[in-house]
């Protein structure tokens, strides 16, 4: 399960790696904080989703930050109580019972942006909360993820693409090497990936968005940028170990 704050996140960090586990015929699905379900985005998300095979749009739908319109009537994710948000992805979580969940990095992604941030916090607490029964108890029966990986740039990763972003004025913000642990090659799913990026027309209309920078570019350079996908593993929930053995 991929828990992504905007429609087009899940193409742009994931989409690669949903699209070889929808093909190996495992269950895939996406969770979306942002934007409400009567949006033109979520339209475009529902398209995406169903060339990357990740079944149907699961959306929280808070308002974006810097888009209070994407969700009329609606608190901003930011803005939105932490527990709330938590208790619905939990249920998320507990109706699907992923193994893997992925997300965004503590870092917000190469521009930061605060939805992306959230999103990583409600994901790491909601990971370990879904398989405690005594939390949320409404949510469904307990589930723990045996795995939680989020999704990222490298410093050696993103050559291609720092000025790019940086030509539109974003920033570029990367973790370390080694805070990688995880490099998957997705170029026999590239061209699944690019076509689901392009089912947000909207995004891929405008000038400073990825998409869009992404689709002026020539065919050669825009592989190159979107074959690699980067993750750093986090563990939620307990370490096994000796309860028996206790130190002070």
């Amino acid at each position: 399960m991929g828990v992504f704050a905007h429609p087009d996140d899940e193409s742009l960090l994931a989409g690669g790696v949903l699209a070889q586990h929808a093909a190996a015929e495992a269950r895939t699905a996406v969770v979306t904080t942002t934007w409400a379900a009567d949006s033109p985005r979520a339209a475009h998300l529902a398209d995406a989703l169903d060339k990357l095979g990740a079944g149907k749009p699961r959306m929280l739908g808070y308002a974006d930050a810097r888009n209070p319109s994407s969700a009329p009537g609606r608190p901003r994710l930011i803005d939105a109580p932490l527990d709330e948000t938590v208790a619905r992805l939990v249920h998320h979580l507990r109706s699907f019972r992923p193994d893997i969940v992925t997300t965004h990095d503590v870092l917000g992604q190469m521009t930061g942006h605060p939805d992306h941030r959230r999103t990583h916090q409600i994901t790491l607490l909601a990971c370990e909360a879904a398989g405690l029964p005594h939390l949320y108890p409404e949510a469904g029966d307990p589930w723990q993820p045996q795995a939680l990986y989020a999704a990222t740039h490298p410093d050696s990763g993103v050559g291609e693409l720092a000025p790019l972003l940086t030509d539109v004025g974003k920033s570029v913000l990367c973790i370390p090497d080694e805070y990688v642990t995880t490099v998957v090659d997705v170029t026999q799913w590239v061209a699944v990936k690019w076509r689901a990026i392009l089912a947000h027309q909207g995004e891929v209309a405008r000038e400073r968005s990825l998409p869009g920078i992404l689709a002026r570019l020539p065919a050669e350079t825009r592989h190159k940028i979107i074959r690699t996908e980067y993750f750093t593993r986090l563990t939620p929930g307990p370490v096994p170990g000796d309860p028996h053995r206790l130190t002070t």
